[in-house]
């Protein structure tokens, strides 16, 4: 536990940095922008390139993905109701938040957490694949397509070909499916540039932290809160009981449930700042989950006997 407590407080560090830079005032709004734009566009395309590309394709057709899919459909489905219809909440802002309570921190938080709680790497990888090549063109093309106010089925359908994100996912996946050796001359430059990811993400989130206003009004907190509910209570339940009732292993059942109690991923936020949509919400998001995710998670592999 002491790797996860220590992964945790990596995240921790870089944001505090971050929002300490904000609090100096030597970066501001401005700055966090850039920030946002560089990882959007440079960094992270780069880095889930080479995920990708590394990853074993294989893992894609397995009962713990069926399981860890289920708990993302209905807690992303569940959300979109709940904000549509009940909060009354804009198509855009709801598409954003959506993605919020189903796109889990499963790079720099759940590689840590599979080999230290759960003892291999190869958790995490089926939910980055994922991530990468279902949800994440899928939450993008649908920011994509209704960002007139209305949906575009044109846009929906070219946005695949334009977005970045998905554009260097696509890439890996073509290099991992062929089996393709990228050169050093090749990839040691891709690997500098995707570097910047990651860093780039934590600090734009820690100077949001400082300088964007704490959620107030029952109507936000409402909403927070149910989001929070439903991304580390809601996914596990539902990832467990499908688990369970496609008969897994006792271990592949703990490990769909501790991957789906993983806090929100920091490029939510990115991609709400690139995108203008549902900045406070993907923000708040990140932070109370990330902020909750490790006693869940904890609480978990306890109940569960695992660790």
């Amino acid at each position: 536990m002491v790797a996860v407590l220590q992964g945790f407080w990596l995240i921790a560090a870089v944001v505090a940095v971050g929002w300490l830079l904000a609090h100096t005032r030597l970066f501001g709004v401005d700055e966090q922008r850039m920030l946002a734009r560089l990882t959007f566009w440079v960094g992270s395309p780069a880095l889930l390139f080479l995920v990708v590309a590394d990853a074993d394709v294989g893992v894609l057709f397995s009962g713990f993905l069926l399981a860890t899919l289920a708990g993302i459909v209905v807690t992303g489905a569940a959300y979109l109701v709940i904000a549509r219809w009940v909060l009354r909440r804009p198509l855009t802002h709801a598409i954003m938040g959506g993605m919020g309570v189903s796109y889990v921190n499963s790079n720099n938080l759940g590689v840590p957490i599979a080999v230290y709680v759960l003892g291999d790497a190869q958790w995490a990888a089926p939910i980055i694949l994922v991530q990468l090549l279902l949800l994440q063109p899928a939450w993008l093309g649908a920011l994509d397509a209704t960002g007139q106010g209305r949906v575009s089925v044109t846009r929906l359908l070219r946005s695949p070909f334009t977005n970045p994100l998905t554009i260097g996912s696509l890439l890996g996946l073509l290099v991992a499916v062929t089996g393709l050796s990228l050169p050093t001359v090749v990839r040691a430059p891709v690997e500098l540039v995707g570097g910047l990811a990651i860093p780039g993400m934590l600090l734009a989130f820690g100077i949001s932290l400082r300088l964007s206003p704490p959620p107030r009004g029952r109507g936000n907190l409402a909403e927070l809160g149910l989001m929070v509910v439903l991304k580390l209570g809601l996914m596990p339940l539902v990832a467990g009981l499908t688990a369970l009732g496609l008969g897994l292993s006792r271990v592949e059942v703990l490990a769909a449930v501790v991957m789906s109690a993983l806090p929100t991923a920091q490029n939510v936020f990115i991609l709400a700042v690139a995108y203008g949509r549902g900045e406070t919400i993907a923000r708040d998001c990140v932070f109370a989950t990330t902020m909750l995710a490790m006693p869940a998670m904890l609480l978990i592999v306890g109940l569960m006997g695992g660790g």
